[in-house]
């Protein structure tokens, strides 16, 4: 145990003298510290020579970059929960900094190097925390995932808290009915979120189609799952709200079982095809570069996304890549008009809006300016309406300005006309979304194409064409 700008022992009061001294974290409520985990791979401990001395050597140098200036504790356990086996690191840190430091890329707004101001977990922050991980590990000779790609199983730290202590209450439980000589019905206890997990593993197991996937859920698990903006969400048989399948992880996402499903039936998957993506370079992708398991993964979408693409041009009846490019070109010039004449409509639209204002702020406040023109005392009815007076003169006179003729359009007709624009513009944006999307999948399908015929050129002639093109 190490204790960072503060001793290990007194790391609790030396916080509250940090956020006394500051006027900080004085509220129940107010975040006070922040906990992040370091955990090492098992099989370091027997490939790699990793000791709980030696984790705890790399994890308080990563804290000491990550955390200047921040009072922490950095503790190392060299077993895990449940006897896994993996050696771990807790760094707690207080969540106001003591002293200023040298500001990190990674800061965002300003203040944040200075002394006194709160730790903010961001993305950004995170990202960064990850990379120097990894490249930490890769130094060390350790192993390592892909910390920055999304997990295909994402346990979050209240998850992981809900399911270890209900599993410790489900223990006391069984203790007793054991006690009284029963036999309990279930012994290991599953948070709502990896009871859906556990299903929609068995069930994608045995599905060759989403329909029958989704019919499986319901009749075995009474869990419903529906597909809303291309994204798969849960409603377990406990809950009135949905859990999207970014809270479960990738595996359970729309894309990872579609790949699933098409798996079982050999035939299929040479008709139907997902989401072009972009084929990745993988002498110039950093990332590629520095971790071997991503490459490989690199290596497989690149293979699928080929495939993708020549199936595309296929499809859609591109004979040559000349064809493809005319075609982009084309769709980029119609979205450019597209666009003009939405634009045009919603300037349209503002106009109306403005005139169905006025000419309802002029009817109803014309009774109250009648009178005042009827009123003897003016001055004094001018007075005691004036709110309603100057609504009636600002309409007025907006719409004597609008109208040169002098002939207003009626309320209801304006509205009529707003109800037709507005219909017309949710139309006109729908069709623009769709060309969107159809632009991308040209523009994806062209670079791929150039990336496919690059790689078919040997080495030689293509070093000979680039000198050429100088």
């Amino acid at each position: 145990m190490d204790g960072l700008n503060c001793d290990p022992m007194s790391f609790d009061k030396e916080c509250e003298l940090t956020n006394a001294h500051f006027h900080k974290n004085k509220k129940r409520e107010d975040i006070k510290s922040h906990h992040y985990i370091i955990s090492y791979d098992p099989a370091d401990v027997t490939e790699n020579g990793l000791t709980g001395k030696r984790a705890q050597s790399i994890s308080l140098e990563l804290a000491k970059q990550m955390f200047p200036g921040y009072q922490a504790l950095v503790v190392t356990h060299t077993d895990g929960h449940n006897e896994s086996g993996n050696i771990h690191t807790h760094i707690v840190i207080n969540s106001v900094r003591k002293t200023a430091v040298e500001r990190q890329p990674y800061m965002d707004k300003p203040h944040d190097e200075a002394a006194g101001y709160k730790h903010r977990s961001t993305d950004k922050f995170m990202n960064t925390f990850k990379k120097t991980v990894m490249d930490r590990c890769q130094q060390e000779g350790l192993h390592q995932i892909d910390l920055l790609a999304p997990a295909e199983k994402k346990i979050t730290q209240k998850e992981y808290m809900a399911q270890k202590h209900g599993q410790q209450n489900l223990d006391e439980i069984n203790q007793k009915i054991i006690e009284d000589g029963l036999k309990p019905t279930s012994t290991v206890f599953l948070t709502q979120k990896e009871y859906l997990r556990n299903a929609i593993d068995e069930c994608a197991a045995t599905s060759n189609s989403f329909d029958e996937f989704q019919s499986k859920l319901l009749e075995q698990f009474q869990i419903s799952v529906i597909e809303h903006r291309g994204r798969y969400s849960y409603l377990h048989p406990d809950r009135q709200k949905r859990i999207t399948e970014r809270v479960l992880g990738t595996r359970y996402g729309k894309e990872y079982l579609e790949q699933t499903f098409l798996r079982k039936d050999p035939l299929t998957i040479l008709y139907v095809r997902s989401h072009l993506r972009l084929v990745v370079n993988l002498q110039t992708n950093v990332k590629a570069m520095q971790s071997p398991a991503y490459a490989h993964r690199v290596k497989l979408s690149n293979l699928q996304q080929m495939a993708n693409t020549i199936i595309y041009v296929q499809e859609h009846g591109f004979d040559t890549q000349s064809d493809l490019k005319n075609t982009l070109l084309a769709s980029k010039q119609e979205l450019k008009e597209m666009q003009t004449q939405v634009a045009q409509h919603r300037s349209d639209l503002r106009i109306l809006n403005n005139q169905i204002r006025y000419t309802g702020q002029y009817y109803a406040n014309k009774e109250v300016y009648s009178q005042f023109s009827k009123a003897k005392y003016k001055g004094k009815y001018r007075k005691e309406h004036e709110k309603e007076i100057q609504k009636y003169e600002e309409a007025r006179d907006w719409l004597r300005s609008f109208y040169q003729d002098g002939k207003m359009t009626s309320l209801k007709t304006l509205t009529l006309q707003k109800e037709k624009l507005q219909q017309q513009i949710a139309s006109e944006e729908e069709a623009i979304s769709s060309l969107k999307e159809k632009i991308k999948d040209l523009d994806t399908a062209d670079q791929n194409i150039d990336f496919i015929l690059q790689m078919q050129i040997p080495e030689p002639v293509r070093s000979k064409t680039k000198d050429l093109e100088r």
